[in-house]
């Protein structure tokens, strides 16, 4: 297999099924050798029945399913919002090929509550897998590659992590999911700032499409339109995080994408908008009024999903 990712090595983690599985199969299609990250859990979370780690786990058929079609891929079974999971999912990489080129970070889980309805564990839990799930593989994927960088070795390196539509403008229901997804966006603001020095770069997407996590959001297009277009496949994402992930994607870093079906989007966060400075502290009456004729000059915002 050749591609615009030939010879790069690529982790996705939540690679067994859905978003993440349609990422390493495209990326394996140009030309990238994967390790294929998968803890097998249920959507919530929860230990499912093709769970358990073995020759049966989701990691370890879309590696087998990557290596039938001629690329390299192996699997990894680990907990990558623990400290040594993470550390492993890395080493993984090192120790299989020698390097890493690329981090998907793709894994996640949902507990969908209304919030007078959510309780602590659900709430940990989903920042757990999706914000420490982001955090931890990227600190020490970068680590590796601020190493290489101080030893003259400077790396073509690059991030591509999953936020959400949730965490752009909230979720009704999902108050946990969207919290944790618009901690990804900061973190990879941050994270883009930060590890740009050392020849790596950090964007995110925002994706819409038909996976566990969202076959009842999507209920109403789960068939393929006439056209033959399946607007809500999950690999009409992948060609976009692909790109970002390849050395072709040079210069960009620090953004966020909006992809589904065939459209993608850039998307534009927070930006100064209508500013009153009276030049003395305000006197709460005056403060509402001016907030006031302030709104009316400002742009509605985006509506909450489900609202």
């Amino acid at each position: 297999m050749s591609g615009i990712c030939d010879g790069r090595v690529v982790v996705v983690t939540g690679a067994g099924r859905g978003l993440g599985r349609a990422h390493a199969l495209a990326f394996a299609a140009e030309g990238a050798r994967l390790v294929v990250n998968d803890l097998g859990v249920g959507l919530d979370g929860t230990p499912g029945a093709d769970g358990m780690p073995g020759p049966g786990s989701p990691a370890t058929r879309v590696a087998e399913e990557i290596r039938a079609a001629g690329g390299e891929a192996v699997p990894h079974g680990g907990d990558i919002a623990t400290t040594e999971g993470a550390a492993s999912l890395v080493r993984t990489a090192l120790e299989t090929y020698g390097r890493l080129d690329t981090l998907v970070n793709n894994a996640g889980f949902l507990r969908d509550r209304m919030l007078v309805n959510l309780d602590e564990d659900d709430f940990d839990a989903v920042v757990r897998v999706h914000l420490k799930g982001h955090f931890l593989p990227l600190r020490h994927a970068a680590a590796h590659w601020r190493s290489e960088a101080k030893a003259g070795r400077p790396p073509e390196a690059r991030i591509v992590n999953t936020s959400s539509g949730a965490g752009l403008l909230g979720s009704v229901g999902q108050g946990n999911y969207s919290a944790a997804k618009a901690g990804i966006v900061a973190l990879t603001l941050v994270a883009a700032a930060e590890l740009r020095r050392y020849g790596v770069q950090v964007n995110a997407i925002a994706p819409a499409a038909r996976t566990r996590m969202t076959e009842r959001t999507f209920a109403e297009t789960m068939a393929a339109p006439d056209s033959g277009f399946d607007a809500m496949a999950p690999e009409n994402v992948s060609p976009l995080v692909v790109w970002l992930g390849s050395a072709a994607s040079a210069g960009v870093t620090g953004r966020v994408f909006e992809a589904e079906g065939g459209r993608i989007t850039v998307m534009e966060g927070w930006r100064p908008g209508p500013s009153a400075d009276k030049g003395e502290r305000w006197v709460p009456a005056e403060a509402g009024e001016a907030a006031r004729k302030l709104l009316a000059e400002a742009d509605e915002p985006g509506p909450v999903y489900g609202a």
